[in-house]
């Protein structure tokens, strides 16, 4: 029977975990939606529960995790509205438990913003201006940095050799590599100086919304990549519709930082990377069994034969006119 590192993480070793960093833990415990780590809400004695990241082993260096902490922290000494990590009276943010390293975070409230909703795309824009002007204003030196090759070139293959169903690998391995040659042609596009500090993972589940304020959690997948990036997720709908979208969010981020309009160009190219690497995520993560019992739908027939029309429509976007801005 095989093991993954994630099995040891009992609820015992969790309080212990956080009793360690200095608090006094009620016992109670509530696993929180998070499966690339593990997310806890963890009651503090006579206090106001705590969140406790624990980190997937193996996945980032200690260098990464702190470069991630010091952009966060660099954001809310801005005092824009992101969730850092909690910084201990010895200036530390990252702790380490029996092998695990994990951050402390306060709790925060709040729901996925309504995207339909164009004034709160105003305000998306609004807080991503700043948070990339803060981004523009340094650089990472150990985080990732957004590529073709580890996007798309490096998960094609991996699905390719180990996951795609036979009798569907001439219509993937044809398609992909299609597509992987327009992406090339116009990321070729991209200049070094369009390479940023960002969120990297901007999506709905990753944003509280309270009091007409989005507040930016889990800045796990920060990397150097273009301001769109962050940008495109947030549009959905028909055509029209993410014009209008677009629209709102670029007036909002305007008024905090320059926008590069040749990026409206990247969007469905940048689609197109996120596809193809969150199906290899996946199947990276398969051996996690918090991955089968969550993503029941994945590597099946259905799934499989789905993804590849999902990716045929997405050759088709890519031949289309890029967005106008309204």
């Amino acid at each position: 029977m095989t093991t993954h590192p994630y099995d040891r993480l009992t609820p015992d070793m969790i309080i212990d975990a956080v009793e360690s960093a200095g608090y006094l833990s009620d016992a109670r415990l509530l696993a929180l939606n998070s499966y690339e780590n593990r997310v806890y809400q963890v009651g503090i004695e006579d206090s106001t529960p705590l969140i406790a990241k624990f980190y997937r082993p193996e996945r980032w260096s200690e260098a990464q995790i702190l470069e991630e902490h010091r952009f966060s922290l660099e954001l809310q000494d801005a005092e824009i509205s992101v969730v850092a990590p909690m910084v201990n009276d010895q200036g530390a943010t990252l702790h380490t438990f029996e092998g695990f390293q994990f951050a402390l975070f306060l709790r925060r409230g709040g729901y996925p913003p309504e995207l339909d909703n164009l004034d709160n795309m105003l305000v998306l824009g609004r807080t991503l201006g700043r948070i990339h002007a803060v981004g523009r204003a340094g650089q990472f030196k150990v985080r990732h940095s957004l590529s073709v090759q580890r996007m798309l070139s490096d998960s094609r293959a991996l699905l390719l050799e180990t996951f795609i169903p036979r009798d569907l690998v001439p219509a993937y391995e044809s398609l992909t590599a299609d597509l992987e040659q327009q992406v090339r042609s116009v990321f070729s596009e991209v200049q070094p100086e369009d390479f940023i500090r960002i969120h990297g993972d901007c999506h709905v589940g990753n944003i509280l919304w309270r009091d007409n304020t989005a507040h930016f959690v889990d800045f796990d997948d920060c990397c150097a990549a273009p301001a769109m990036q962050d940008l495109w997720m947030f549009l959905n709908g028909e055509r029209h519709d993410r014009q209008l979208q677009l629209s709102e969010l670029v007036e909002g981020y305007s008024e905090f930082c320059d926008f590069d309009p040749r990026q409206i160009r990247w969007i469905e190219t940048l689609r197109t990377l996120r596809l193809i690497h969150y199906a290899a995520w996946l199947g990276r993560r398969w051996e996690d069994p918090a991955f089968p019992r969550s993503f029941t739908w994945f590597n099946t027939e259905r799934y499989w034969a789905d993804h590849i029309l999902e990716l045929r429509e997405q050759m088709s976007a890519l031949q289309e006119e890029p967005l106008q801005l309204l």
